[in-house]
């Protein structure tokens, strides 16, 4: 059972100010999937706490895609669509597709491109600048394409709110295809199709949660169907063989690892694992990554230095990374994204000490709004995201670089409060220029006298939502100091891939003395921890030198619960168990009952 203190929910004793919740499960359940599946206990008790039993059980740890993959078919628009790619295909048509800067548009633009350029299609990608034209599809850019004999455009990651621009292209004689996962308003623009889970005239479904490159995916796999169907005269490639560019994009949006989801990454994984793609090859080298890759490379590894040409340097360095098939090539475009992520983290570290100076000045809103005509705008969807995970409420970052009247923000959000919508209601309420997203994650245009309006409108809707949550923690349970070894290891890694909805474990080691700490890199920590037997293991904790965590792990006077995840520390070919904390409560707090998950984790 949990803790008694903790059943009492005192955020307090938390030194990041959350509360702990042990995940539970009936003990009968759990017993009875770990023999049906002949499952290890503890990967039982895990599974059944997040609510998998017998019957998802099986998918769940071993996803296969025919298994996962819907009827492409039931996303509106997929047959035009698929009859239109044909139709371009047998008139050599001039095909332009039109891709976000993030990871989500260069793994989408490299997939698509690759895949209809091998069935012999004439096809360019068109990457836009983030300063100078911002997000989606503009009416210069459509214009451009009209000069250079473009007669259909495939917009990738953007599209679904682009009025004018598509206007434009229609006007102009060329066709627009939007493949796009973002929040859809009632009214779509002109295109002969859009591809869009997220569409209001759809219904909901685990659809709605593919990244962009998700959704291109499957609607290549209802046009080769068409196309087998039709007799397509070339032989076609098998589109398994991108499955890491779908597994790099999904991760990297931060999209729910389940279901589809799940098969894609799990799948892609061992794609990437064979090391096919020569640009990927190139940026793993770059990255120091030497070990078989996880999701967390994905996230924290590859995508940022993709991202990176995006942010602050050139937009298309990404997809022309991930579809050069020249090793020298490769190696050239990894150095320079891998250059211009330092200097994007250079220029975040500058920009979040301003804004977490204004964070604190707002510790009474709902939402928090940063903003500053110092910023560069390709970092403040970073700056965003750190401030929602330091402060754990939603947060809008918003750079007035090129001028008052031309602001660019981005906002991250928490569970529960969807980004998008928000966004959506502001733009019909003539609150800001434009904008557009999804529940997670949102960008926006608007003035600086729009500003405090803005603001005012978030925190109405957000307070109307009723009251606020206090940050919670979940843990799967309690794990004995002398349990964290790699055969622990081992048996979890049953439950990979890790991401958005399937978390990595969480235990909490009880009455542990905090040893030899000191800071690692920027804002990291390193430390020895201790039990009350003398046992050690080698703990970390990142970005935390800034919080009262870091502090009180620095200060080490006096024992300490603590909460986080086991992960395995390979270092000059040698591996070992390393706990990554999350959190902290001192030990002299309450009476803790230590049930561990399983015996298992007691021995």
């Amino acid at each position: 059972m949990s803790p008694s203190f903790l059943q009492a929910q005192v955020p307090a004793l938390s030194v990041l100010g959350k509360t702990w919740t042990q995940r539970t499960a009936a003990t009968l359940p759990s017993l009875a999937l770990a023999q049906r599946l002949s499952l290890d206990p503890l990967v039982a008790s895990i599974l059944t706490n997040r609510g998998i039993g017998p019957d998802e059980a099986p998918a769940f740890l071993e996803p296969k895609l025919r298994d996962a993959m819907p009827d492409p078919f039931v996303l509106k628009d997929m047959d035009v669509v698929v009859k239109r790619l044909k139709q371009a295909l047998d008139r050599g048509e001039r095909i332009m597709i039109f891709a976000d800067y993030d990871v989500d548009g260069a793994t989408s633009s490299a997939l698509l491109s690759q895949v209809l350029k091998s069935l012999g299609a004439k096809v360019d990608v068109y990457i836009p600048d983030r300063l100078k034209e911002g997000y989606g599809p503009n009416v210069p850019a459509m214009e451009a394409f009209h000069t250079k004999g473009v007669q259909l455009i495939i917009t990738l990651d953007c599209g679904t709110n682009a009025f004018g621009p598509l206007l434009r292209a229609k006007e102009l004689g060329m066709d627009v295809i939007v493949i796009d996962h973002h929040e859809a308003e009632p009214l779509l623009p002109e295109a002969v199709g859009i591809i869009n889970p997220n569409r209001l005239d759809m219904e909901k479904s685990d659809l709605c949660q593919l990244a962009a490159v998700g959704v291109c995916f499957i609607t290549l796999v209802a046009f080769f169907s068409h196309l087998r169907t039709e007799g397509f005269a070339r032989p076609l490639p098998s589109l398994l063989n991108w499955l890491d560019l779908v597994a790099l994009g999904t991760v990297c949006d931060v999209m729910r690892l389940q279901g589809l989801n799940r098969a894609f990454v799990a799948q892609g994984l061992k794609v990437m694992a064979a090391r096919q793609n020569v640009g990927l090859c190139a940026l793993m080298d770059v990255g120091g990554l030497r070990e078989k890759p996880s999701a967390y490379h994905l996230g924290f590894v590859l995508g940022p230095r993709i991202n990176a040409g995006g942010r602050v340097g050139e937009a298309s360095l990404g997809t022309r990374l991930l579809t050069t098939e020249d090793p020298l090539d490769a190696k050239n475009l990894a150095m320079r994204l891998d250059q211009l992520n330092k200097e994007r983290q250079a220029l975040e570290e500058e920009a979040l000490a301003d804004a977490l100076t204004q964070a604190y000045s707002q510790s009474d809103k709902r939402c928090l709004v940063v903003a500053s005509p110092h910023w560069h705008p390709g970092i403040i969807g970073i700056v965003a995201g750190r401030l929602k995970e330091q402060f754990h409420k939603p947060v809008f970052a918003l750079s007035f670089w090129s001028s008052p009247e031309d602001g660019k923000g981005s906002g991250r959000s928490v569970p529960g409060i969807c980004l998008g919508s928000l966004v959506h209601a502001a733009k019909q309420k003539g609150l800001i220029l434009g904008g557009g997203g999804h529940a997670m994650a949102a960008g926006l245009s608007l003035t600086e006298a729009q500003l405090a309006p803005f603001q005012a409108f978030l925190e109405e809707r957000l307070v109307a939502l009723g009251d606020e949550q206090i940050p919670t923690l979940t843990y799967d349970g309690f794990l004995p100091l002398e349990g964290a070894h790699l055969s622990l290891l081992e048996t979890l890694a049953l439950l990979e891939p890790y991401g958005q909805g399937n978390p990595s474990p969480r235990f909490v080691l009880t009455d542990i003395s905090v040893k030899k700490a000191f800071p690692m890199g920027q804002n990291h920590l390193k430390c020895t921890l201790v039990n009350q037997h003398g046992k050690e293991l080698e703990g970390v904790a990142f970005r935390c030198l800034d919080t009262a965590l870091g502090v009180q792990l620095l200060k080490g006077t006096e024992p300490y619960h603590l909460l986080g995840s086991l992960k395995k520390n390979t270092w000059q070919g040698q591996d070992k168990p390393q706990f990554v904390i999350e959190d902290a409560v001192s030990a002299r707090y309450g009476n803790w009952v230590k049930e561990p998950l399983t015996q298992d984790l007691a021995s």
